[in-house]
């Protein structure tokens, strides 16, 4: 079937009891056991809910995994894959990941023994350079949060089986729609769901899915053991927004398109950052691994000054963190989703003083392009080679 198929399919599960076909929304902490002896396949809801169930299989199903995980955000499904490391252990990590990443790699692993190498993960021979015996698992990516770097996921995840390491793929940007990085070997897919897979802006959620049965074993283990599960009225809100995720991320890919193609040629911008773009690094291999360019583009207007007055005047995005969702987001990334990072570490990263990432939504694009060029026409030329 079609991924649009597999997004309604996976999506609705029958209700076996009343034929309901939206899965019942299960308010019990915990269950009764029939026999002294034998407890059945649900006890406390922290180990298993019927409707976390759904929505896990769903996210499995989505991914072409064998087994989903949901967790109560983005970060919690992150920070518990990373907790199934132990004291001594090394991972090698693309410098451009998400600063709620960065903040767990940099703060509390290394508390715990467990170190990590940051590299350009567009360079495999400097990834290759950085696995060390202790290293075991290399963390992708990509797209990259804000910069949009793309890693060429089949060619780290050879490196790795060459090295008998795992890999993990952040999956955020793209979600299963537009990439699917266990069919290119990859071994842990996460995401923070709250996003694209939501897409209303109205939920957290975290989502993880592997192939293979002893590391779900391994993630089971840290997600009943730590507890940070997903609710089941926003597993219900999450299932929801995963009916709708086609139809959404076709249009507001198609959007974002239109958007970066139109400030590749604008006189104020000093670089647009989208993979749709054919002159974007790495635009090649993420069209190979990936069907669209995505929602989410960055945009550089030459100096922080210049992103105040552009935010400033724009009157349809919403200026927030977050994306993926139906409204437009615009973020200014070195005081939002990197603010973790100082002055150096944002410029090894690439997030310029005047960075501001736009994620597109389903309003008309040329009231956002309209929008957009009345918010540039703010701001004094912006400076700098075009590219």
């Amino acid at each position: 079937m079609s991924d649009w198929t597999d997004l309604i399919q996976a999506a609705t599960t029958h209700d076996p009891l009343s034929g309901a076909i939206n899965t019942p929304i299960q308010l019990s902490s915990t269950f009764h056991q029939a026999s002294f002896e034998t407890f059945g396949h649900f006890d406390y809801a922290r180990s298993g809910n019927p409707t976390r169930e759904a929505g896990e299989a769903a996210i499995a199903k989505l991914e072409h995994g064998t087994q989903g995980f949901l967790f109560s955000t983005g970060m919690a499904a992150i920070s518990s894959v990373l907790f199934t490391l132990s004291a001594g252990d090394h991972l090698v990590v693309s410098k451009h990941v998400y600063g709620g990443t960065f903040r767990v790699l940099e703060d509390i692993l290394p508390r715990w023994g467990i170190t990590h190498t940051f590299v350009d993960f567009s360079d495999v021979a400097a990834v290759a350079a950085a696995i060390t015996p202790a290293t075991k698992a290399l963390y992708i990516e990509t797209p990259s949060n804000p910069v949009l770097q793309i890693t060429d996921i089949a060619a780290i995840v050879a490196l790795a089986k060459q090295h008998q390491v795992l890999t993990i793929a952040d999956n955020t940007f793209m979600s299963p729609f537009f990439q699917k990085p266990l069919d290119l070997g990859v071994d842990i897919v996460v995401h923070s769901a709250t996003k694209f897979l939501a897409g209303h802006s109205d939920i957290l959620a975290g989502a993880v899915v592997v192939k293979d049965q002893q590391l779900a074993e391994r993630i089971y283990f840290i997600q009943n053991a730590v507890g940070a599960t997903l609710g089941v009225l926003d597993t219900w809100l999450l299932l929801r927004g995963i009916k709708t995720l086609g139809v959404r991320l076709a249009q507001s890919s198609q959007s974002a398109l239109a958007i970066a193609q139109h400030l590749a040629q604008h006189p104020k911008i000093t670089r647009v950052l989208y993979p749709g773009l054919a002159t974007h690094p790495g635009h090649v291999i993420h069209a190979k691994q990936a069907t669209s360019g995505g929602a989410v583009l960055s945009f550089d207007v030459g100096s922080q000054a210049n992103a105040k007055k552009v935010v400033a005047a724009l009157k349809i995005p919403v200026f927030s963190v977050s994306l993926g969702a139906v409204e437009s987001i615009v973020s200014y990334p070195p005081k939002m989703s990197h603010a973790e990072l100082d002055e150096a570490g944002l410029a090894a990263s690439g997030i310029t003083p005047g960075l501001l990432r736009f994620s597109v939504g389903l309003e008309d694009v040329a009231d956002l392009i309209a929008d957009l060029d009345h918010a540039l026409a703010q701001i004094e030329a912006a400076r700098g080679e075009k590219r």
